[in-house]
């Protein structure tokens, strides 16, 4: 019986998906997960947000790990407690924002460990955060504030306060920047594959 668990076990951690080795280079992350840049694709034809704007967000929540979740507090410094939050996954989506998703996606079985899906999810929040916030698609700055604090969280403008906060929205907006470079390098071999 142990040896059947302890294959089971070995089976679903081989299923597990990893996080691309080289995370600072889009067409090394595109030519490791030979899916992902179709993955991208479609959202952006889907929803509107570039490549580069889906991938940085995606860095900057989870940097590509596909169950990442936020850490467990511990009560007396041993005892696991409650997360603080429902986000899961590679886009570190909440669980009401998840739903919101897949109602208006027509995907109900989206997971958020699932590396398409999770494009269609970031891509989806940026469209709807054009519409709603009037913000242009490759800001990704704006679309970052407003992804991490929500749509009302930033028409009250409650990043400003935040300095950590802005100086990871800046960040994500030269990441978006650095992939679309890199992008533009390898482009023409990506689509030749897809």
């Amino acid at each position: 019986m142990h040896s059947l668990i302890l294959i089971c076990l070995t089976l679903l951690s081989a299923c597990a998906s990893t996080p691309p080795k080289h995370i600072e280079d889009v067409c090394q992350i595109f030519r490791e997960k030979d899916d992902w840049y179709g993955y991208t694709l479609s959202a952006a034809r889907r929803w509107g947000a570039p490549i580069a704007v889906q991938m940085a967000i995606i860095y900057q929540e989870s940097r590509f790990v596909a169950d990442a979740q936020p850490p467990r507090p511990l009560i007396l410094g041993f005892i696991p407690w409650f997360r603080s939050s429902s986000a899961y996954g590679y886009p570190q989506a909440k669980n009401e924002a998840w739903a919101e998703y897949q109602k208006a996606s027509g995907n109900s079985w989206a997971d958020r460990e699932d590396f398409g899906d999770s494009c269609d999810f970031v891509a989806w929040y940026c469209s709807i955060s054009h519409q709603r916030l009037g913000l242009a698609l490759n800001d990704t700055k704006n679309l970052y504030l407003s992804y991490h604090e929500g749509h009302k969280g930033f028409q009250n403008s409650s990043y400003r306060p935040k300095q950590w906060l802005l100086n990871t929205a800046q960040k994500t907006q030269q990441r978006a920047v650095m992939y679309d470079g890199q992008l533009s390098g390898c482009r023409q071999e990506l689509e030749a594959e897809n």
